[in-house]
């Protein structure tokens, strides 16, 4: 199982740690580092000043929004940042939900969610394929455009540049069993948002598919510290923002995933806080049990013990968020 560094999307502003956390990473021989965006600070430009600044580590999205960018577009940042960085990309991308997309992007949440990924994912592929003009005759990502409100002049093309490796890793954040599903059948690998090593049998139909070499990236919070209850706050948080404020009461694809792991009524309670604007008590009730097993947080000996867990399953590549220099060493070598 190899290492990445999350360093997820800036907050306020950018933070001066990231640099220094990547290089620190790549020291200490962890395979990759990743960024992310939500409706603030992009995926891309973060991963380029990195990429300048390092030399060996994988560079990867998670995630990319595919609302924030055509396919063609995301196909250019990711052939352009592949070659600059000698051939380290490892593109994740990912669907959002109906609020952000609409509410951010300005764009209709595809009523498909299956065959809008899926096809996004083909003209990803064509363009760094580069074997021909790109077409598709989809539903949601035709090329050439040959809508109603179009001039009807649009001619099928090739990039321009070419592209430094063909088959560029592909990874999709997917959340629902089908999606899942699909994952395996597109993409060359899936970042789960949650993971937990004691409960492997949620994903067991959804990855019996999945074909050999198949990446599975999940991530997830690390803190070597004594006190749990303290290291588990910023987990709690971070759920509670999600399960309560990342979605519609009605349509909201982490609360279904955490009812979907067991935590249904405590799912339900959390959104109900969150949305009646009780938020310190929507954190304070996420259960310590699901925030502690989908995270590494506690002294030495007790995360060796838990990474034994995620060693043993399917997961490929365990990602980090840990702004920590200590707990990253203390992973790096736990996991040698």
């Amino acid at each position: 199982m190899r290492l990445g560094l999350a360093l997820g999307y800036w907050g306020r502003g950018p933070s001066a740690d990231h640099v220094p956390l990547a290089q620190e990473a790549e020291r200490l021989g962890y395979d990759s580092v990743w960024t992310a965006e939500s409706w603030g600070s992009d995926v891309f430009t973060p991963l380029t000043w990195i990429a300048a600044q390092t030399s060996r580590i994988k560079l990867g999205t998670a995630i990319a929004q595919m609302a924030a960018r055509s396919p063609t577009t995301t196909a250019m940042h990711a052939l352009t940042l592949d070659h600059l960085s000698g051939g380290r990309v490892l593109l994740g991308l990912g669907l959002s939900g109906p609020q952000v997309v609409e509410g951010w992007y300005g764009r209709p949440f595809p009523k498909s969610p299956l065959t809008a990924t899926r096809e996004y994912v083909d003209v990803v592929r064509q363009v760094l394929r580069r074997e021909a003009p790109v077409e598709l005759d989809g539903r949601f990502h035709t090329h050439p455009y040959r809508g109603a409100d179009g001039t009807g002049l649009g001619k099928a093309l090739k990039p321009i540049t070419h592209p430094l490796r063909a088959e560029l890793p592909v990874l999709l954040g997917a959340e629902g069993p089908k999606n899942i599903a699909q994952t395996t059948r597109i993409a060359d690998g899936w970042l789960p948002l949650y993971w937990s090593p004691l409960r492997t049998e949620v994903y067991e139909a959804s990855l019996d598919a999945a074909p050999e070499g198949f990446l599975i990236a999940p991530m997830a919070r690390a803190k070597v510290c004594d006190d749990i209850a303290e290291g588990l706050l910023p987990v709690k948080a971070m759920l509670g923002f999600y399960i309560g404020g990342m979605g519609h009461a009605a349509r909201n694809f982490h609360a279904d995933l955490m009812a979907r792991m067991g935590f249904e009524e405590e799912a339900r309670r959390i959104q109900e806080l969150f949305l009646a604007g009780r938020r310190e008590e929507a954190v304070l009730a996420v259960p310590d049990a699901f925030a502690d097993e989908i995270s590494l947080v506690g002294p030495r000996e007790r995360i060796a013990e838990r990474l034994e867990l995620w060693r043993k399953g399917p997961v490929t590549d365990l990602l980090l968020l840990s702004p920590d220099p200590h707990t990253l060493r203390v992973l790096a070598e736990l996991n040698a």
